[in-house]
C-alpha cells in the first residue's frame, strides 16, 4: 500500500475515511459532547483548525439515516471502544453551512436564503408523506420557495423531524456568522441581524 495522502482542503469526514487519507483521531470529541450534555455548544477556533471536519464527523456519527454504513466509518477510531458508541445512528441530524450565503444586497441575500432553506427541506422531502395537512402546507410553501415563514425555517424542519423519528434533533450550523460579516461589509447589517437573530433564537431555544 502506498503512502497515505494529506487531506488538504477536504472537510467531509466520510471522504477522508473511505479514501484512506491521513486523519488525526478527534473522535473522542463526540464523547465529550455526550458527557457534557449541553443543549447548545459553540465551537470557536481560528480558520483551518478543522471545525467543519469535526462537525462533519459529528453528523456521520449521530445521523439515523444510513446509520449502518456510517458506523463502519468509526471502526478503528477511539470512539468505537467507548460506551457512548451506543448513541451512534440514533438521531435525526440537520447539518447546514452558511459560508457561501453572501450577496451585495439584503434583497439578494434573502433570495439566496429562500433557495438555501428550500434545498434543506428537499433533503427531507420523504417526510411529506406522513404530514398532516397543515404541516404539509407550511412545508410546501418553503419547499417551493413561496411566501413561507423563513425565519422559522430551521425550527419547523426540526419539529417535522422530531415527529417523524420521535427523537430529539441535532442541529449543526457551520459558519453561522459568515452572512452577518458579509452584511456588515456590504452595508445591510441591520436587516441581516434582525432575520438571523430570529432564525437562530427560535430553533436554539
Amino acid at each position: 500500500m502506498g503512502k497515505k495522502a494529506i487531506p488538504i482542503g477536504i472537510e467531509n469526514f466520510e471522504d477522508i475515511i473511505k479514501d484512506n487519507y491521513y486523519y488525526v483521531d478527534k473522535s473522542m470529541l463526540i464523547e465529550d459532547i455526550l458527557v457534557n450534555r449541553a443543549a447548545v455548544t459553540l465551537f470557536t477556533r481560528p480558520r483551518r483548525f478543522g471545525k467543519t471536519l469535526n462537525m462533519s464527523m459529528i453528523k456521520y456519527f449521530f445521523d439515523v439515516r444510513n446509520k449502518d454504513e456510517n458506523r463502519k466509518l468509526f471502526e478503528g477510531l477511539k470512539i468505537f471502544g467507548s460506551e457512548y458508541m451506543k448513541e451512534q445512528g440514533k438521531y435525526p441530524v440537520i447539518f447546514v453551512s452558511l459560508k457561501d450565503l453572501r450577496a451585495d444586497t439584503w434583497e439578494d441575500t434573502f433570495e439566496n436564503l429562500k433557495s438555501f432553506i428550500s434545498d434543506l427541506y428537499a433533503e427531507f422531502e420523504d417526510m411529506r408523506e406522513i404530514m398532516n395537512k397543515r404541516d404539509k402546507i407550511k412545508f410546501d410553501k418553503i419547499f417551493y420557495e413561496e411566501d413561507g415563514n423563513y425565519e422559522k425555517g430551521l425550527l419547523d424542519i426540526s419539529k417535522y423531524l422530531y415527529r417523524y423519528y420521535d427523537k430529539k434533533v441535532i442541529l449543526l450550523i457551520d459558519e453561522y456568522d459568515a452572512p452577518l460579516i458579509n452584511a456588515y461589509e456590504k452595508g445591510f447589517y441591520d436587516e441581516a441581524i434582525n432575520f438571523f437573530s430570529a432564525l437562530y433564537s427560535s430553533v436554539l431555544k
